[in-house]
């Protein structure tokens, strides 16, 4: 496969450098009630400039600003980092640095004579993998979000407003990027969207989209990590393909359809009907592309319910999950209602 230009992510330690206190700094601290909504909040630690050692502090992302408290309940930062013109990347750890989660942010590299903050990087340690995901993600959207990347955990009708630009689409560019190439050369892969990618080469092409990037597919490019991709996506939506308010209006469908099939084909049309038009037009375009696929079931194996086990809990969940329900409640909607998306 010919690797996509990507920005790398993952690399050695470097030597640390790290953002002192704010009172070390002659910026001054905005004022975080004018900076929007909180983004993401929680414990991290940071390692200090001189000792070395880590401190515990808690951390705030308000809009294009990370703060960081002493404690939780503070009202005023110790410090904060302005994230223009800066990047955030994982840490592969040392051998001193085993079952350590450790992320840095930084001047982007093309970037550093723009940037008018604080030189120095930040090095940071959370608790877990996930955690440490989480919060690359989040900070990724707000670097890179303005420049048409961040779209993993990016809200769906942000990603389409920004796209708009580009003319109009039933779907995000990524989505469409993973589909027609699907759709080309993946139609009679036995088991799409079953078998699982190269965990790394997806990793990759999710760091090169979130930064901005747009890598291309090519005829040496694995159909499976495709599809885990396109997969990864609707997964890492902050809500489902069909809203967390609309769950229990579906689910109802699901149980008037066991009992009456019409009735409860012709109100699964209707609450498809009345969803947001970023949802519905996904929706849409998901469940002709998934009508493909399983038009081809004799070869690649993916019956509607063998599709519907694979995309359901991506499509409709509750946002309080029981993965069982999930399961069951999406497998007897979703065939239906993309027999009515696609008619």
């Amino acid at each position: 496969m010919l690797s996509p230009k990507i920005r790398q992510t993952r690399r050695a330690r470097s030597k640390s450098l790290v953002m002192g206190e704010q009172s070390q700094s002659p910026r001054q601290s905005p004022c975080s009630h004018r900076l929007g909504p909180v983004l993401k909040a929680g414990w991290l630690k940071k390692q200090r400039s001189i000792m070395k050692n880590w401190q515990r502090r808690w951390f705030v992302l308000h809009g294009d600003q990370l703060f960081y408290y002493k404690d939780k309940n503070e009202t005023k930062p110790q410090g904060f980092i302005s994230l223009q013109g800066m990047q955030v990347t994982q840490l592969l750890p040392g051998p001193e640095d085993v079952g350590k989660h450790l992320f840095e942010i930084g001047p982007d590299a093309g970037e550093q004579e723009k940037v008018p903050a604080n030189p120095e990087a930040l090095l940071l340690m959370a608790s877990s993998q996930r955690d440490m995901e989480d919060w690359v993600q989040a900070i990724r959207q707000v670097i890179w979000a303005p420049f048409g990347g961040g779209v993993f955990g990016q809200r769906l009708e942000d990603t389409v407003h920004y796209e708009r630009k580009y003319g109009p689409r039933l779907a995000p560019m990524l989505v469409e990027q993973c589909v027609d190439f699907i759709r080309e050369r993946g139609l009679t892969e036995e088991g799409l969207f079953r078998m699982p990618g190269q965990a790394n080469l997806v990793r990759d092409l999710q760091d090169s989209f979130d930064c901005g990037e747009k890598p291309l597919f090519d005829s040496t490019t694995d159909v499976h990590t495709v599809a885990s991709l396109l997969k990864l996506y609707l997964r890492e939506l902050p809500e489902p393909v069909v809203p967390f308010a609309r769950y229990e209006d579906f689910l109802s469908c699901a149980q008037l359809l066991t009992k009456d099939e019409g009735e409860g084909t012709l109100e699964l049309a209707r609450k498809v009907s009345t969803l947001p038009l970023a949802n519905y037009n996904l929706l849409r375009y998901i469940c002709k592309f998934l009508d493909e696929v399983q038009s081809h079931s004799n070869v690649n194996k993916m019956s509607v319910q063998n599709l519907a086990t694979v995309f359901g809990p991506n499509i409709l969940r509750p946002q309080i999950e029981d993965p069982v329900s999930i399961m069951e409640d999406s497998k007897k909607v979703l065939p239906t209602c993309g027999n009515k998306c696609c008619s």
